[in-house]
């Protein structure tokens, strides 16, 4: 039985649909069952219109599957990828997460194997502490982490956290890392995890 992963992304600008693509195509590649959902925007038109590169995504993904908590219970895995907002996880993806509420008190988001990446627009600004908060959810859960640490030379060349690949993107919206690889290993790592879960609990 193959694992279902769904990779849950915020991104304004593009980057995390970037690095949600990027893992897709690795767990792919590794036999999972893959879908890739956006979590639903809150931030009114108003502050998009007044950022071109936010708009051009915007417009680009209108038509991209929205996140819902079925995704959530269809998963036997899950990988969010987010941008941090004064080193915390934004509102949009916080959003959804407080929706899981039902699925938690039901034991629905137990043991789901769970990974998470991030971006910035400068190497200090907050990824490490945007995936421990998003940790923080996942371990009342009762999800499995599944950390990259360091088990892959892709890590340190991807800049090195060991928490979940992380990237720092420039005012034009270029990644100052090649993060490719480490996403791609912590995708693998990620469906490894569910994998050894399945054949474990079988």
């Amino acid at each position: 039985m193959s694992v279902k992963l769904a990779i849950f992304y915020y991104s304004s600008t593009g980057t995390n649909h970037q690095l949600a693509k990027w893992a897709a195509e690795a767990a792919q590649e590794a036999g999972a069952e893959v879908r890739i959902r956006k979590v639903q925007e809150l931030a009114p038109e108003s502050a998009i219109e007044q950022n071109p590169a936010w708009k051009a995504h915007h417009e680009a993904t209108k038509n991209e599957p929205v996140a819902s908590l079925e995704d959530l219970e269809w998963a036997d895995a899950y990988i969010f990828s987010v941008p941090t907002r004064f080193g915390n996880v934004p509102s949009q993806m916080k959003q959804f997460l407080d929706t899981a509420g039902g699925l938690w008190a039901e034991g629905k988001l137990a043991n789901k194997v769970v990974s998470a990446m991030s971006s910035a627009s400068n190497p200090h600004g907050g990824q490490e502490q945007t995936i421990l908060a998003l940790y923080t959810t996942f371990m009342h859960w009762g999800a499995i982490i599944a950390a990259p640490g360091y088990t892959d030379p892709s890590i340190f060349a991807g800049g090195g956290n060991p928490y979940g690949t992380s990237v720092t993107v420039d005012q034009d919206g270029n990644m100052k890392e090649d993060v490719k690889d480490a996403v791609k290993h912590q995708a693998r790592r990620t469906v490894q995890v569910a994998q050894w879960l399945q054949k474990g609990m079988q």
